[in-house]
């Protein structure tokens, strides 16, 4: 088995050379043996307590992993609740539904087709990533000698669909107006769970890509631009109010609106804060230091509580819970909710946005236009060996500002701010800059490159 495939918040890697059913058969005894271990006495008499969810995404090798992965857990004595395919979200609803100790769904999110991978919960949906247990799991399952092992546990088959649904559409609120939106499924989960969703309201729903073989017409990755193409073209042409853009496990999404623009997550966020904060006065919203200064200052004047967090679901998920914040954004398109378990779902998120959008009666242009007060780079790599030294030389050079280091180096200053984080896994410093205005932006954006060289663009 290749350690590289264990990440900061999952388990992912190429199949069959890097993930294969042997590794799956591991990472499944393993899981099953981590999870169960922290069963408290209490916890320990409810009916699905010992047992675990398993769920998967279309891609082509995912069953074949699946039945590796259950055959693991079943040799480490766990039973297996199987919820079939489904969305990734869908996961964090059957633990907390069904009552396990935890689940595992298999998939690569926003990766290729050739990639295959494993995204653990526990108890609760709480994430299971390097800092909570994934190397407790990665250090037993390397430690494994063999893939073999007479199942004691047993397998069920739970079709969740319907109490899935419910559960999502408990947050439509009264005064749906007939809208028209185009879906771009990226040939994922969504392309399933939206039509078993959303059929029965009153939205036209316009469908790209639900297709859900396996095969990829654009990587199922929101984020890059040139993925959109399609669905904002769609939205033009069809007078739609606005386009959603999935990843492939269908818990991300990026929103287009009606002149077929792209909406960047933060000013998401800062667009839902005034919705989710009329209901929840005074509570915290949860934000990732990369998103626009915007957004705090939406908190502030809708009187909530801005809690500024680390890039990573692990870190988001926890402040959320700690701070029992009504709602949390994250730039790369992950939308987290109190009510739902305090994890991320795209389907609850497109809710929301059919909400706001009634209830505004405006288009969606109209509506983020004074949100987009600042001018930003967005996320822009830099190739640096030597990442640590590069930040300590930023956060010298830079002193007169206010630097803090939640994660890399952060400088804010009056008119403008900038922060620089390693990537977890390669030579690599994100930058995200933001100015008062568009010259301010490009002085700072190019004297920071004169520090950190020339952009890598992957």
């Amino acid at each position: 088995m290749d350690p590289s495939i264990f990440k900061a918040y999952d388990i992912r890697g190429t199949y069959p050379d890097q993930l294969d059913e042997q590794a799956a058969w591991k990472i499944g005894h393993a899981t099953a043996q981590f999870l169960r271990s922290l069963l408290r006495g209490y916890d320990r008499g409810m009916a699905n307590a010992q047992s675990l969810c398993v769920g998967r995404d279309v891609r082509t090798h995912s069953l074949s992993l699946r039945n590796a992965l259950i055959e693991g857990m079943n040799a480490a004595g766990a039973n297996v609740i199987d919820i079939g395919i489904i969305d990734t979200p869908q996961m964090y609803f059957a633990i907390n539904h069904l009552g396990t100790c935890g689940g595992v769904q298999i998939t690569a999110s926003h990766n290729a087709a050739r990639y295959n991978g494993f995204k653990i919960a526990g108890q609760q949906a709480k994430p299971v990533g390097a800092d909570t247990g994934l190397k407790d799991i990665k250090h037993i399952a390397t430690a494994l000698l063999h893939t073999l092992g007479k199942p004691t546990g047993s397998v069920e088959h739970c079709d969740l669909t319907s109490e899935y649904k419910k559960h999502v559409l408990k947050f439509i609120e009264p005064g749906l107006k007939k809208l028209k939106m185009v879906v771009d499924a990226s040939n994922g989960m969504a392309g399933k769970m939206v039509p078993a969703i959303f059929s029965d309201l009153p939205i036209e729903i316009i469908p790209i890509n639900f297709e859900h073989n396996g095969i990829f017409k654009h990587d199922p990755n929101p984020l890059v631009e040139a993925n959109q193409a399609e669905a904002k073209a769609l939205v033009k042409s069809k007078g739609a109010d606005f386009g959603a853009c999935f990843d492939g496990d269908a818990d991300r999404l990026m929103l287009i609106d009606e002149k077929g623009n792209t909406i960047p997550c933060d000013i998401m966020t800062a667009l839902m804060v005034p919705y989710f904060l009329k209901k929840n006065p005074g509570s915290a919203v949860v934000y990732d230091l990369r998103s626009s200064l915007v957004v705090q200052e939406e908190i502030l004047k809708n009187g909530g509580t801005p809690r500024r967090e680390r890039v990573g679901h692990a870190f988001m998920k926890k402040t959320l819970r700690d701070s029992h914040a009504c709602f949390g954004g994250e730039l790369s398109g992950h939308f987290y909710y109190r009510d739902n378990y305090f994890a991320d779902s795209g389907m609850i998120t497109l809710v929301h946005m059919l909400n706001i959008i009634s209830q505004s009666g405006k288009p969606l242009s109209e509506m983020i236009a004074p949100l987009k007060r600042y001018f930003s780079s967005g996320e822009v790599n830099f190739h640096v060996e030597n990442k640590d030294a590069m930040m300590k030389e930023l956060a010298r050079k830079y002193s007169q500002g206010q630097v803090d280091d939640l994660d890399g180096v952060t400088v804010q200053y009056k008119d403008w701010w900038f922060n620089v984080r390693p990537s977890n896994t390669e030579p690599l410093l994100r930058l995200n800059v933001e100015a008062k205005n568009a010259d301010l932006l490009k002085d700072k954006f190019e004297e920071l490159k004169g520090m950190l060289g020339e952009p890598v663009h992957h």
